[in-house]
């Protein structure tokens, strides 16, 4: 094995387990935190799913904010309007709770409070130069791996367009994973976000900058994922499917800190930002046909992969067992009941080529992609993935 050059940073304190939420306020004040800003997905508040993590503060006698103004496809102001609402009310230290959207919100809050400016401010890479207030990530479903990860992403209502903050101090000082507060996710966000894990790690594992440290993250992510989706999308009552879930989602979070993401990604960015289709969404509808255009850039890996969804190779050669990879993934996504097409979510056709052009301006997922695609190729994959009728 040929090692090649690299860093990595790694600082987040994580605290998983049945249970630990209790522990948040300890937490907090271990970090130094006495008034947290909490960042919520609203649908918690109105499902009363928000007792789990404010009634142990309210217990320690932790004054704190709740900010719920969190959209599914959260925009720069969300992040200013959070800053602004902190600043007012003396808040030291920010509590990420929800998906990944709540968590990006979260972490610019930080970021904003001791940096100053606008969100659009810190739109790219490095351009954040202090240490934001103390952060904690809750996730309450399985999927983004925002809760270890130094990316935050936003849609720019200006241009409409989507992108990401992205520096170390955006790591969370702390995460904590409690599977008891995934339980309540309906099957169809356990499908939508367990694949979006799933994507993080196949993406980091294919990944031109993937080295052995991402790709240990990278391959038990896979594994873990693809042994529970299904349990836990049929049963969400099934803690340890849950869990695992959970788990999956936090190595898949860990490899693409390292090694990144890619066409995937960059191919989603304008469903989010032109058609609001969610994040996790877009990925799982995608990736099959990404990574049908994917496989020839590593034939080896995606074989590989295939071997963990169950493909005996015995009798294969490498191109076919790679080939089988993207029909384990149809399949995942049809048990799940994800649309199979764009076509399905309404994508309109006649903005294909609109969508190409956002997507290759998406410049690091383009450029840690196995293959490196053309403005053409991208249109096709597209145009494939509209009604699933073509092929590579």
């Amino acid at each position: 094995m040929t090692v090649s050059t690299f860093t990595i940073t790694q600082p987040t304190q994580i605290h998983f387990g049945t249970g630990i939420i209790t522990t948040l306020p300890s937490i907090i004040d271990d970090l130094g935190g006495t008034k947290p800003l909490v960042v919520m997905d609203p649908g918690l508040v109105k499902a009363n799913q928000d007792k789990p993590v404010t009634k142990p503060l309210t217990a320690a006698g932790i004054d704190f904010i709740l900010y719920d103004k969190v959209d599914p496809e959260p925009g720069l102001r969300l992040a200013d309007q959070g800053t602004e609402l902190a600043k007012d009310n003396g808040c030291d230290c920010v509590v990420g709770v929800g998906g990944g959207s709540a968590m990006d919100v979260a972490k610019a809050i930080a970021i904003l409070l001791t940096n100053g400016g606008q969100a659009v401010d810190y739109i790219g890479l490095g351009k954040i130069k202090k240490a934001g207030v103390p952060k904690i990530m809750v996730p309450t479903s399985a999927g983004t791996g925002a809760e270890v990860t130094f990316t935050a992403v936003f849609i720019n209502e200006e241009t409409g367009s989507k992108a990401g903050m992205n520096g170390d101090p955006l790591y969370p000082e702390a995460a904590v994973l409690d599977p008891t507060l995934t339980l309540s996710l309906p099957p169809h966000v356990t499908a939508a976000t367990g694949i979006d894990a799933m994507t993080h790690a196949l993406e980091a594992y294919t990944s031109v900058q993937a080295h052995p440290i991402s790709e240990m993250y990278s391959l038990e992510a896979i594994n873990v994922i693809v042994h529970n989706i299904r349990d836990a999308y049929a049963d969400g009552r099934n803690l340890k499917a849950r869990s695992n879930m959970l788990l999956g989602s936090l190595l898949g979070g860990k490899a693409l800190a390292i090694a990144g993401v890619g066409l995937v990604h960059a191919m989603a960015y304008p469903l989010g930002g032109m058609f609001g289709i969610s994040h996790g969404l877009a990925n799982a509808v995608l990736l099959p046909y990404v990574t049908e255009f994917n496989l020839i850039g590593n034939l080896k890996k995606h074989a590989l992969l295939a071997e963990l969804f169950g493909v005996d190779r015995k009798e294969l050669s490498l191109r076919d067992a790679a080939a089988e990879l993207v029909e384990e993934l149809h399949l995942l996504n049809s048990d799940l009941n994800i649309p199979a097409t764009l076509e399905e979510l309404h994508i309109a056709a006649d903005k294909i080529e609109e969508m190409a052009e956002i997507a290759l301006t998406v410049a690091r997922p383009v450029e840690n992609n196995p293959r490196q695609p053309s403005k053409e190729d991208v249109m096709a994959i597209y145009e494939y993935a509209m009604t699933g009728r073509e092929d590579f």
